[in-house]
């Protein structure tokens, strides 16, 4: 699976090279569900993370480590920031924190223009941010068991493109 997820990077790196070469700004986002929640405590809202859901956070920034990330963002959640660390942690970045009722402003966008952007959210928001960038309805609804999901989505000038990459740890 590894050797797919490569090429795919490689395919979207390859289209970038080339809108950019026709002097078109491209930003890649790479958005995720957070990893493995403590799910104990029903009356807590805010778990942390499991040892499987730290484990797949590290096993996320290896699967990133060819995407040259340029900014992190993730909810104002401990299992979000937790799955942002060890990606964030890689590339020498901060975490940026984003309100997803507010997903994909005029701000948001701005301030991620050009740049390669990860993106950590949840079952009920990640899906709707990869469609809202791409303009429309692509991408169904997350299952609440699925910490799986990769969605890139290239976004040039005149055009938006989006790809779910299922990577299983």
């Amino acid at each position: 699976m590894k050797k797919y997820l490569l090429l795919i990077v490689f395919a979207f790196g390859a289209f970038a090279s080339f809108a950019q070469e026709k002097n078109e700004e491209v930003t890649t986002y790479y958005l995720i569900r957070h990893a493995e929640k403590d799910r104990t405590d029903t009356n807590n809202r805010n778990p942390n993370l499991t040892a499987k859901g730290t484990d797949r956070a590290k096993h996320w920034a290896t699967v990133l480590s060819q995407a040259n990330i340029h900014m992190v963002y993730s909810t104002d959640y401990n299992r979000t920031k937790q799955t942002a660390l060890p990606t964030a942690e890689k590339y020498n970045l901060k975490t940026n924190l984003y309100n997803p009722r507010k997903m994909y402003d005029t701000d948001f966008i701005a301030q991620t223009k050009g740049k390669n952007v990860l993106v950590v959210g949840h079952s009920n928001t990640t899906d709707a941010f990869a469609n809202k960038i791409l303009g429309h309805n692509k991408f169904g609804k997350i299952s609440d068991d699925n910490n799986s999901n990769l969605y890139i989505v290239t976004v040039t000038k005149n055009n938006a493109t989006g790809v779910l990459v299922k990577i299983d740890y």
